[in-house]
């Protein structure tokens, strides 16, 4: 399905988790008679309001469309839920712009990782960037720390200005 035998496992794994079966059927049939029990709350996000005021809740969108449907057409195959979850942690780190760098770069957009190494300071540029014999990417794909990577690209950069 994809390059990354990771992002397969994640995807086979989902697939799996979420097969229907009999037991799953009859608890989301449980499920909702009790949610159509509750009465409904107004969506949105605590202190915010349409216009101010008291005015009631603005609705809140759980994934901007635009990266659905950037992931969709990298990922054709995927489930849409798995597709919006990854796409709403997107939305949240960065821009539609990034995420797409990230992806040009070599990582699926449906790996945790990708977040997890932009959080340790790496960005696209970085991974196709040599450390030794091996790209940055590389080493990620060996099992090598995003950690470590940062802080080899640093003393790098400190060689190259002395």
């Amino acid at each position: 399905m994809l390059d990354d035998p990771g992002v397969d496992d994640l995807v086979r794994q989902w697939t799996e988790d979420h097969s229907k079966a009999a037991e799953s059927d009859e608890i989301n049939r449980i499920a909702s008679e009790w949610l159509a029990e509750v009465p409904v709350q107004p969506q949105g996000i605590p202190g915010q309001r349409a216009r101010g005021g008291n005015s009631p809740w603005a609705a809140v969108e759980a994934t901007d469309p635009r990266f659905f449907a950037a992931m969709r057409e990298r990922l054709p195959d995927v489930p849409a839920e798995l597709i919006s979850a990854a796409a709403g942690w997107w939305q949240m780190v960065g821009g539609l712009a990034e995420a797409k760098e990230w992806w040009d770069a070599g990582i699926s957009p449906l790996d945790q990782r990708a977040l997890d190494y932009r959080a340790a300071g790496l960005a696209p540029s970085d991974l196709k960037r040599r450390l030794g014999p091996l790209t940055v990417l590389d080493h990620l794909r060996r099992g090598s720390a995003p950690a470590w990577c940062v802080n080899r690209l640093q003393r790098q950069n400190e060689r190259r200005s002395a």
